[in-house]
This record gives C-alpha cells, structure tokens and sequence, in this order.
C-alpha cells in the first residue's frame, strides 16, 4: 500500500468564520442567461426511479429543498421529470378518477412529464442568451423548469442544466407570471374539461 505523507495543520486561534452557501448572485432581464442555470455538472443531481410512489416522490424533493426530480430508470438514463406541480396539481385527481385507484398507489411514471414531452435548449444557445430570453420560453412553453443540453464524447444528448422558475424568481427578486398554454389535443381536451 502506498504511503501517503501527512497533511499539514494548524491550530485555530482568533476570529474563525464558518463558510456559508453563498446566497444566488442578484441579476436582470440583461443578465447572462448562465447566472440562472442550474449547472448539474457541478450540482448533485436529485433522481427517482419511475416505480417510486408519488408519495415518496414528494418527501423526497421537501427533504432536499428541490421542486423538481429526473425519473431514471436502472439504466440511468433520462425517462422523464416529475415536479412539485405534478403532484400538488390536479395531474394525481385526475389519474385516481381516470384510474379508480387510491393515493398512496400512483407512481411517479404516473404522473411525470414523459421523455418525449420534454424540450432542451442546447448550451450553445444558453451561451449567448440573456434571463430575458429564458424567460420568454418558459412562457411560451408554460412550464416552470425547461433542460439544457450538450452532446457528451459519442455525439448523443447529455442533460449539463437546466432553468428553473423559482430560481429566477428568487435571483431577479420579483415574482414571474406565467400563463399554461396547451401544446397537444389532449391537453386543451384535458383543459376544455375541467
């Protein structure tokens, strides 16, 4: 076995500060749009698996303080998101009715935004966009978070971040409206009847 030399020490003495997460940098409309994104190449990154309860599901994301999780399957690779507002949403009253199942049984995959539901942005537009831009298309998208993407060493799509709307809200410091708009039949069906 290698022998590794010791790390050098000090006594403290004095004034000592503890380090705190630093508090996320204030910006504007103007601001580059990478001063909002999440970059999850340097962020844990919080996951489920789809046969999880949406139950579970949700202690998680309030254990971890976060509004949304990656679905991954034993893969590990991308089947969908699920969010606060999927379960806190009316998306598990309309399953149960459609379903006729209790609560406690929805799963995630249930519930989620399916893989081919999702939109990204390629890093490549995020690189030269300001919040502003971001903004618009969470508007336009009606969603609350939106991915970003790059191509990993083959060529294929590697989720490197993405833009969530309470964090701009909470770096712009002033609250963001968004209007749901429909993008599939079945979404103004679903609309149309409630």
């Amino acid at each position: 076995m290698l022998a590794y030399p010791i790390l050098p020490a000090q006594r403290l003495t004095g004034t000592v500060r503890i380090a705190h997460l630093a508090l996320p940098k204030s910006v504007t409309m103007e601001s580059p749009a990478l001063e909002i994104m999440t970059d999850l190449r340097h962020t844990h990154v919080a996951e489920i698996e789809p046969h999880a309860t949406m139950e579970l599901a949700n202690i998680y994301m309030m254990q971890r303080s976060v509004r949304s999780l990656f679905v991954l399957n034993d893969d590990h690779l991308l089947q969908g998101v699920i969010t606060a507002s999927d379960i806190l949403g009316d998306k598990p009253v309309r399953f149960i009715q459609e379903r006729r199942v209790k609560y406690g049984e929805i799963l995630v995959s249930d519930i989620m935004t399916p893989l081919d539901c999702l939109e990204a942005i390629p890093i490549e537009e995020v690189q030269y966009a300001k919040v502003g831009h971001v903004i618009a298309s969470l508007r336009d998208a009606g969603r609350q978070h939106t991915l970003v993407i790059e191509e990993d060493a083959e060529g294929a799509p590697l989720v490197c971040g993405i833009f969530s709307l309470t964090q701009i809200e909470k770096q712009l410091g002033t609250a963001i409206l968004l209007t749901e708009v429909a993008k599939t039949f079945a979404e103004i069906e679903a609309t149309l009847m409630h």
